[in-house]
């Protein structure tokens, strides 16, 4: 499954910062970033219920907001880049 996720993380207080960092860190290790709070992700329905229960686990949910887009397979590839846009290579093997 492809999936866009998209989050905005209250940073006014120190642990905003770090709740930010840990967002930015989970997204990373399963997705590629693509804009500063987007990621585009492919993964099986059980690694999107592990991610999606991390994410919870990680955010201030009266602050702070995750947006998970669940998106036709091959979504991504049909993506029109403008500018300055990262080519994420969504099928090869990701190396962390």
């Amino acid at each position: 499954m492809e999936l866009l996720i998209t989050y905005d993380v209250n940073t006014t207080t120190p642990e905003g910062e770090r709740r930010l960092r840990q967002v930015a860190k989970i997204c990373e290790g399963i997705g590629h970033r693509v804009q500063k709070s987007v990621f585009e992700v492919v993964c099986t329905p059980s690694q999107r219920l592990h991610l999606e229960a991390r994410l919870q686990a990680t955010i201030d949910a009266s602050r702070d907001s995750v947006r998970v887009y669940h998106l036709d397979r091959g979504t991504f590839g049909g993506a029109k880049h403008l500018g300055a846009a990262v080519d994420a290579a969504h099928h090869d093997p990701l190396i962390i």
